[in-house]
């Protein structure tokens, strides 16, 4: 009798060892921009909240928001968003019946990962460079 040599359990060791499509990366990056963004939401209320309470309220988010660990948070919720947003426009031609092959999915899903690298770049760019 052959003996089942497959894993019982995939651990993260294994996760990182498999060769991903670059479909399945823009589709995971797709959920975890939109789990950021949903998650960002109390934070952006949270801000909103304090800045508008007060002048001083307001004063005091500035300053969090130039120190950097809110750039970093600025970053992030706006670099998921630019990712979401592109991923968004790839998933609304894909209704349209465009790109809906597998090589149109694979080129579609590269096109997604190019045009949200350029606009993540040029949102650091806006929030760390100025």
């Amino acid at each position: 009798m052959k003996q089942d040599t497959r894993p019982i359990n995939v651990g993260m060791t294994d996760l990182m060892s498999f060769r991903w499509p670059v479909t399945a990366i823009a589709s995971i990056a797709h959920r975890i921009a939109g789990g950021v963004l949903f998650a960002g939401i109390a934070v952006m209320l949270f801000a909103l909240d304090m800045s508008l309470s007060s002048e001083a309220g307001f004063e005091s988010l500035k300053a969090m928001m130039l120190a950097p660990v809110g750039k970093l948070i600025t970053w992030a919720l706006l670099s998921a968003l630019a990712y979401h947003l592109v991923a968004g426009v790839r998933h609304l031609f894909m209704d349209l019946g465009f790109g809906e092959t597998l090589e149109g999915g694979v080129f579609s899903a590269r096109l997604t990962l190019f045009f949200s690298t350029i606009l993540i770049v040029l949102v650091a760019i806006w929030v760390y460079g100025g």
